[in-house]
């Protein structure tokens, strides 16, 4: 294994890669990235295992009722709060010894999660695990762009991107699978072994990234403002479902959000080293993707946290059943990803998002439009069908719009701003969607509930397609979505 590209100098896109025709284009065997994927797998599908198994839990713990989406928020919002933190560091220290000390994190919270006795214990935990996803995540996608150049590296971010698109929908039949056949402990224990052989495994096939000789600064105020900010955020959020969008929680965690998301941006403007360089706001490709990604992710995140709970408690379905009809889903995210491999490199990523969001759009407006005595088959089914199948394009497009052009210094940062938007993105989807909702603990709640939902999600994406058409600019992708359908075959 030839690690040369690892710590190299700082790549500028993929039309490098094709400047000599005639020249044959270095390869790298896949080792690197099957090691990546295997652990960002882990950080992906714990976003959504939790939420079949949630019932089961909450009983075995006597959860109360904000217990329950606190399971889901701490994870997210600790791995999407402190991922800027993660990129910083991936690019300040040896990635490898980031993505292992992450991956340590991260193994470790889920073994105390698998074994907890308490909600709180449980909460806690959780939020561990997001903090060692934080810098496991920037840190694998940095290596992943520094071992691999020109048609390699866009295949590497497609099947990245991928990953990413079914690994939530994936997490729901996981967790299903795993919480009747075995307890809702073993959704934890599950990443024990998977974290150990990946980290021993990168040992052996990850070579030492060099350094690069920068001042090794940290913005640890201003990691803690917004982490605090968030939690304030999702508060207010979670809170106006229950006691009312002028209530004194709700107000009371709004102003606290407010303030320390203030304090978040006076410290970057002032501290030497900010976690978040003010130049990397003016990169309109990584910004503008980043934020369709979060509304994007917080829409499905939602979606499926909403539907796990509706099939379990409106349709009767058991856990196991639960986590097949989400089967359809997951397949039809995977196919959406396949199609836009095909076709990514002669409509562009743009294109390709925009069309997305449409077909999500319409997936999301079929299941509104249920009736009160509804049917899996027949409602929910094809909606899951066709939000699949637009959602499946959108991951893959964002990953590659957002990373093109970024040198190999900025690659951990550019990835944590990006993955901050699919973490808080998801912390904010369930928060969201769960107020709009109102009563998620009866049968009758759920069903007044899902059309609610679902019409709120279908405009939202209607309206994310429109700031996509003006913000997301179309030019310096080509030469990578062409890469990268050409790498896949």
């Amino acid at each position: 294994m030839s690690h040369d590209t690892i710590g190299a100098p700082p790549h500028h896109g993929t039309q490098a890669d094709h400047a000599h025709p005639g020249q044959v284009e270095v390869r790298r065997p896949w080792t690197v990235l099957a090691l990546m994927l295997m652990a960002q797998l882990m950080v992906i599908l714990d976003v959504s295992v939790v939420n079949v198994a949630l019932p089961s839990i909450g009983k075995d713990l006597a959860f109360s009722s904000g217990d329950y989406q606190w399971v889901v928020s701490a994870y997210v919002l600790l791995s999407g709060g402190l991922l800027l933190l993660g990129g910083r560091l991936a690019d300040l220290f040896d990635r490898r010894t980031m993505f292992l000390t992450g991956l340590g994190v991260f193994t470790a919270a889920s073994l105390v999660s698998a074994t907890a006795s308490s909600a709180a214990t449980l909460i806690i935990s959780r939020g561990a695990q997001g903090a060692g996803a934080a810098m496991l995540t920037p840190a694998a996608l940095s290596i992943i762009i520094t071992t691999y150049a020109g048609r390699q590296r866009a295949t590497a971010l497609a099947i990245w991107g991928t990953v990413g698109s079914m690994g939530i929908a994936a997490g729901v039949l996981l967790g299903g699978l795993l919480t009747s056949a075995l307890g809702w402990r073993s959704i934890f224990f599950v990443n024990v072994p998977i974290g150990i052989v990946a980290a021993f495994l990168s040992l052996r096939s990850v070579a030492r990234s060099h350094g690069a000789g920068r001042a090794r600064s940290l913005d640890l105020p201003g990691a803690a403002a917004l982490v605090a900010g968030l939690l304030g955020l999702v508060y207010a959020i979670e809170n106006a479902g229950t006691h009312g969008w002028a209530s004194t929680q709700t107000l009371t965690g709004a102003a606290a959000a407010a303030v320390l998301l203030s304090a978040f941006a006076l410290v970057e403007r002032r501290v030497p080293a900010p976690l978040v360089p003010p130049t990397t706001w003016r990169i309109r490709s990584l910004v503008s993707a980043s934020t369709v990604m979060a509304v994007i992710t917080g829409a499905i995140v939602g979606a499926i946290f909403i539907s796990s709970l509706f099939l379990q408690q409106v349709l009767g379905s058991s856990a196991v059943v639960t986590g097949l009809q989400f089967l359809p889903l997951a397949a039809a995210i995977t196919a959406g990803a396949a199609i836009a491999s095909k076709v990514i490199g002669h409509v562009g990523p743009k294109r390709l998002m925009i069309g997305g969001l449409l077909v999500v759009a319409s997936g999301a407006a079929y299941l509104a439009s249920m009736d009160s005595d509804p049917s899996y088959w027949a409602d929910v089914l094809p909606g899951f069908i066709v939000l699949g199948l637009g959602t499946g394009p959108m991951f893959v497009a964002i990953s590659i719009a957002a990373m093109t052009g970024i040198d190999h210094e900025r690659s951990g940062l550019a990835s944590g701003v990006m993955m901050t938007g699919h973490e808080v993105g998801a912390a904010l989807g369930v928060a969201t969607l769960t107020a709009i909702a109102g009563d998620l603990t009866t049968r009758a709640g759920l069903v007044h509930a899902y059309p609610q939902v679902f019409t709120a999600v279908a405009a939202a994406m209607v309206a994310l397609a429109a700031f996509t058409l003006v913000a997301v600019p179309r030019g310096g992708a080509g030469a990578v979505g062409q890469g990268h359908a050409h790498g896949m075959h």
